[in-house]
């Protein structure tokens, strides 16, 4: 791991885990729960994703970022996907438990944002920040209004994960020798493509923390009878989110509703309305052959279904702001970062201690 000036890291031990998590080394660890934000990665990353936007946010908040299981300095223990994701946002109750946080602001990033979701469904929340996230109907499978399209979840899960990209986050692969390199996909799928990070390294070297261990990354599949030929297993970090263990809309129906922020770039491959990982657009696209048609097959709607959901939630009393960066791929908060750290600001009413706000808080694109 590779910390940033200010930043520290340590090890928390919860009846669930233990888990790693990252600090500013001045924050104030009595700091109330409406001055804390804790931070929540997404798939095949880490904690560290988040150092830059840790350390832009006013020194007068505590902010922490978690380590999910099998991924940066956290337990490598297996995922049992039935559960959907709870089993990550049950040890994200455990952390901020152990660190006497009964609640707290939360940011999700991608996956993270389904971890969030299904947090505030099972604890109390002060709000949630969701960049890119996964669609509260999981990933893959179903049509607009969130209907699988079939019993067993075809073509979702496991059986998606490229093989030889397992392979080099196992090997540890830093360099751009393939598209499956670790690098290669984090130029092509989580940035714009004309976007360059002076912290690439550091990035990559998070991505390659994913365990790739039984349970953990990609997990196991099934055979099925269903175009493509494969289903989502029990186990592992991708099956957790086949539609049929995973599930979040019901947060429409939450009697205490979080404020929320929708943040995205319009230039999202990964979770976009014609994903380059759902395996339905890739056979409409005939990069897998035989697809079978949108009647059976269609692509999923995912940035269109998360508008639904988030649409009956503010009709059903809930407040919510979508914010749309132009020209920025899966990861706002590190293609803008000012602006990220200022609608997240926003979204939290942040007030400096000791006065009215002393600096500007200015959105692309508000409530």
């Amino acid at each position: 791991m590779t910390l940033f000036d200010g930043i520290t890291a340590r090890i928390v031990e919860t009846p669930r885990l233990n888990a790693g998590i990252l600090e500013r080394a001045t924050d104030d660890a009595n700091a109330s729960a409406d001055r804390t934000i804790v931070f929540v990665h997404g798939n095949v990353s880490s904690a560290e994703f988040w150092q830059v936007a840790m350390l832009a946010l006013p020194r007068d908040l505590r902010v922490i970022a978690v380590d999910l299981r099998g991924f940066g300095n956290s337990d490598s223990l297996p995922v049992d996907a039935t559960r959907g994701l709870r089993d990550f946002s049950d040890d994200l109750h455990s952390v901020l438990e152990t660190l006497g946080l009964e609640t707290a602001h939360l940011v999700g990033w991608s996956m993270g944002g389904g971890v969030i979701m299904q947090y505030a469904l099972d604890y109390p929340t002060l709000s949630l920040t969701l960049e890119s996230p996964v669609s509260p109907y999981g990933f893959g499978g179903t049509r607009r209004d969130g209907s699988r399209l079939t019993d067993d979840d075809a073509g979702t899960g496991a059986g998606g994960a490229n093989p030889d990209f397992v392979a080099r986050l196992e090997a540890k692969d830093t360099t751009d020798e393939a598209p499956t390199s670790p690098r290669s996909v984090f130029r092509a799928s989580y940035i714009a493509t004309d976007f360059h990070s002076v912290n690439e390294d550091h990035w990559v070297e998070s991505m390659l923390t994913t365990s790739t261990a039984e349970g953990n990354y990609p997990g196991d599949m099934k055979a099925s009878d269903n175009w493509p030929g494969f289903a989502p297993g029990e186990i592992g970090v991708l099956n957790a989110m086949a539609p049929q263990y995973f599930n979040v809309s019901s947060i429409v129906d939450l009697e205490n509703k979080p404020g929320i922020l929708w943040v995205r770039g319009d230039e999202d491959i990964i979770v976009s309305d014609n994903s380059l990982f759902d395996i339905n657009n890739l056979g409409k696209l005939g990069v897998i052959p035989e697809w079978p048609g949108d009647d059976v097959a269609p692509a999923q709607e995912m940035v269109s279904q998360t508008r639904d959901v988030l649409n009956a939630y503010v009709e059903a009393g809930g407040h919510v702001t979508e914010l749309v960066f132009e020209g920025v791929g899966h990861a706002p908060h590190l293609e803008e970062p000012e602006d990220f750290r200022a609608a997240l600001l926003h979204r939290i009413a942040y007030v400096p201690v000791g006065g009215p706000p002393t600096e500007a808080i200015v959105l692309k694109s508000a409530d």
